[in-house]
């Protein structure tokens, strides 16, 4: 797995030397009429007859009097929009070869303008005999604060890679290995356990992944920030690794499964901030667990009506093998709050009806602590990473009881089901731990700039930049760890 320190996209200002380097524009539909301001009278006239009107990912390239095209002009929403980087990866695709810089509005941050472009870059995985990954045509001349989002990208496109491996070359022990190959070499402790003990530590996880040839597994990460003091703040991530999902016994159809390498989206998503984190070297205490497990159909496989006990204690009915995911969680969740977090954070793709409520771009939020939910729900507003808070509604706590067991694992009634969910978590969660669960898809359903269809990391900028909101942490002047 090659991860650059700064994407191929992206050139350091002071390395371009005598390179020609083309200017784009970045304009609003309420700032057209300035055009000819910024490229000249002829050129605006060009623009404008060839139908450029700003429109939200529009690009034109503008010929000049030898007909090379060394300026174009992007259409980008409007201020009161908010932030959104994914516009400039509208730009990859459209550009001539060569180098390339980007003049917008003071409002925008360079930051979200070397965002946008390094992940329109990005290339879905690609298996076939013509397959060989070719470097981006264009490249964008960044200047330090541009370069700042290189790693932030980087760890973007690892999730997404990730989610978009097909099921056959990613199962527990290769998201296992893609723990081991992300986090290592930047100096965490991975560990990874299998077997008996697995059996004796995460029992869920266990039953969960018993029935398939690919045994399941947990990953537990640990690492220190360089100037992290002995008492620093514990950060827990955990995420929902279900390498494949045929829903089990309770088997989904066809057209519900075809995605479902996608559902260790959660562990792909907390892998890399677990990255992120590191490459900037906070100054916290950082652990990270991931359940790696399929729910497959054998004779050994999970049974609807099966009663299984937990790491916390609580035995929880099956009800539904298709409600593998909070399975996975639980036993994870029970375990990082042994060790007391000042902020524990879990994502999974759990429920369809978070989508129901909040649609693909959106995962749904739930938390016990109004500070954290706040500032993650902020945080992403402000980034272009919305998040949408749901509530632990008590009055639906009833929906999981169980004549046979302490809880089942799926609810009596059909609606509410992220917020049952949810409430299922909570169970396995200590009061005072600050907690954040995200439901988050983890999917494009569709190509927009900036986010190609496939594997995507919804909700890990929201959550990188809650944390830094969380425990007031200045990155600014933090560097970046060297990569092996």
């Amino acid at each position: 797995m090659n991860m650059p320190q700064h994407p191929d996209c992206l050139v350091a200002a002071h390395d371009v030397g005598h390179e020609p380097v083309g200017v784009v524009h970045a304009i609003r539909p309420s700032a057209l009429g300035g055009l000819a301001a910024l490229v000249g009278e002829k050129a605006a006239r060009f623009a404008l007859q060839a139908g450029f009107v700003a429109r939200y990912g529009q690009v034109q390239g503008l010929p000049d009097a030898d007909g090379n095209i060394t300026t174009a002009v992007l259409g980008v929403p409007e201020a009161a929009d908010g932030a959104d980087p994914f516009v400039f990866g509208a730009l990859t695709d459209s550009l001539p070869s060569g180098l390339w810089r980007i003049s917008a509005p003071q409002d925008v941050a360079p930051a979200d303008m070397a965002l946008g472009f390094c992940l329109g870059a990005y290339r879905m995985p690609a298996f076939g005999r013509d397959s060989a990954p070719k470097p981006p045509r264009a490249r964008l001349v960044a200047d330090e604060a541009g370069l700042a989002a290189g790693p932030v990208a980087q760890c973007i496109n690892l999730a997404r890679s990730l989610i978009n491996t097909p099921p056959n070359l990613m199962g527990p022990d290769d998201l296992a290995r893609a723990a081991q190959v992300a986090l290592e070499p930047l100096g965490a402790d991975v560990s990874v356990i299998r077997g008996a003990r697995l059996e004796q530590d995460f029992p869920t996880v266990f039953h969960v992944g018993m029935g398939s040839e690919r045994a399941p597994c947990v990953v537990v990460a640990r690492w220190s920030g360089s100037t992290a003091p002995e008492d620093a703040p514990l950060v827990s991530l955990v995420g929902k690794g279900v390498c494949f999902d045929t829903g089990g016994y309770d088997l989904k159809p066809p057209s519900s499964m075809l995605r479902m390498k996608k559902d260790m989206g959660g562990a792909a998503i907390m892998l890399a901030l677990a990255r992120l984190v590191v490459l900037r070297d906070l100054p916290v205490r950082l652990e990270l667990r991931l359940g790696c497990v399929e729910n497959s159909v054998s004779g050994r496989a999970m049974r609807p009506s099966d009663v299984v006990r937990t790491r916390a204690g609580l035995t929880v009915e099956v009800g539904n093998t298709d409600a593998e995911g909070r399975l996975v969680l639980c036993d994870l969740l029970h375990a990082a709050c042994e060790h007391d977090p000042a902020l524990l954070v879990d994502a999974a793709t759990l429920t369809g009806a978070a989508r129901v409520a909040l649609g693909p771009d959106m995962p749904a939020l739930f938390s016990n602590s109004d500070e954290a939910a706040l500032a993650l729900e902020g945080a992403g507003w402000t980034c272009g990473d919305p998040l949408w808070r749901l509530p632990l509604w008590p009055g639906y706590r009833k929906w999981l009881r169980s004549p046979v067991a302490d809880l089942n694992n799926i609810s009596s009634k059909p609606t509410a089901g992220a917020i049952t969910a949810a409430l299922f978590l909570e169970n396995f969660v200590k009061t005072d731990v600050r907690w954040v669960h995200i439901d988050t898809y983890g999917w494009n359903d569709s190509d927009r700039p900036g986010r190609p269809e496939g594997g995507e990391s919804l909700g890990l900028r929201a959550t990188y930049e809650g944390i830094l909101k969380i425990f007031n942490l200045d990155e600014t002047n933090a560097p970046l760890k060297k990569q092996l």
